[in-house]
């Protein structure tokens, strides 16, 4: 559950929002809470009917809820088209978490030809290298380390232990959560005979606007040419992004995914978490891929759902499963022999 530093009115809160209320429109919000927890000053939602239970005795406030569900809501409503958006918006609101105010630490490290804008936080033990540029109100935490040559746009935010290799180009807004690493080297390796032999990657990353980097997420810098990430693509933890792969914007990506080298793929896409894809191929625009698929081909159709993933189920039915599947080969010979003898018959 969620507090803010102040509170406001259900009614403004409607207005605000674009909202309509139903219910007492002085009430006062000064928080967030689950459907179940929520206490009488806080301000819920319902926009997962799994949850539709939680409705009926919940203590809430409020809740943010679809037309639909009004007439069994037994507090007041705030009525949106869509309430997990809507929730999404106003939580923003009542986040209790303070902006880092500008300031260098004195136990950050800043190169001398680094370039640092108006209003920028440097926290402590952040290393800044040389030609790096930081634009007006970006946010560096403590332990970040940039680089040469670097570039943050505006209001980009390094939470703590952000490492940037050399050359990385962040845009506008975006946040990176910490031990991310970007712009580390691709594996590139050659096999000559008996040993590998590096290929030096000789390109560096680029992310849009807007984006969201989850922690210990790694993007590879690019072998040839770079490694890019368009506008608002949203990156959950502990995702691997390979050498020249390219993102496009809006895409999503839930944790555990894979990315492999110079994959290519579209707008609006979401992976779900522990799916992957081989290298060198392209996905096209707003396709989803469901937890643990692994995608082997291009995807040429756009909007399309793929799944590979076996869901889990008993020991015991699994075990038979399995079984089944020992003696699968023996049966497709049956199936295949029984043909051949009706079509000798026939």
């Amino acid at each position: 559950m969620q507090k803010s530093t102040g509170s406001l009115r259900l009614c403004e809160l409607a207005e605000q929002y674009d909202l309509r209320f139903e219910g007492d429109g002085d009430t006062l919000i000064e928080g967030i809470g689950t459907l179940s927890e929520a206490t009488g000053s806080q301000l819920s939602f319902l926009a997962n009917p799994g949850y539709r239970e939680q409705l009926k005795s919940t203590q809430a406030a409020a809740v943010i809820l679809a037309e639909k569900d009004v007439k069994d809501c037994p507090v007041n409503a705030l009525i949106a088209e869509d309430p997990y958006v809507a929730y999404a918006k106003i939580a923003q609101r009542f986040d209790p978490r303070k902006a880092a105010p500008p300031g260098l630490h004195a136990s950050a490290c800043i190169d001398p030809a680094a370039q640092i804008g108006r209003d920028v936080h440097v926290g402590a033990n952040a290393v800044i290298g040389p030609g790096c540029v930081i634009a007006d109100g970006c946010s560096i935490g403590p332990g970040c380390v940039l680089l040469a040559d670097c570039h943050l746009g505006d209001s980009t935010r390094l939470v703590a232990n952000v490492t940037l290799c050399e050359g990385v180009r962040i845009g506008r807004r975006t946040i990176i959560h910490p031990g991310a690493v970007i712009g580390s080297d691709g594996f590139g390796l050659a096999f000559d005979k008996d040993h590998w032999v590096k290929i030096p990657q000789l390109g560096t990353v680029r992310i849009g606007d807007d984006c969201e980097i989850g922690a210990n997420t790694c993007i590879d810098r690019g072998a040839i040419g770079d490694t890019i990430i368009e506008d608002d693509v949203r990156l959950d933890n502990q995702i691997q992004i390979g050498h020249n792969v390219y993102v496009g914007a809006h895409t999503a990506m839930a944790g555990m995914v894979g990315i492999s080298g110079s994959t290519r793929i579209g707008q609006y896409c979401m992976f779900g978490g522990s799916s992957g894809t081989v290298g060198h191929i392209q996905i096209a625009d707003r396709t989803t891929v469901q937890g643990l698929s692994m995608i082997t081909k291009s995807i040429k159709e756009p909007g399309t759902i793929y799944s590979s993933g076996m869901p889990a189920q008993p020991l015991r039915d699994w075990n038979r499963s399995i079984a089944h599947l020992r003696r699968l080969e023996k049966l497709a010979q049956r199936v295949l022999n029984l043909e051949k003898q009706i079509g000798k018959e026939t």
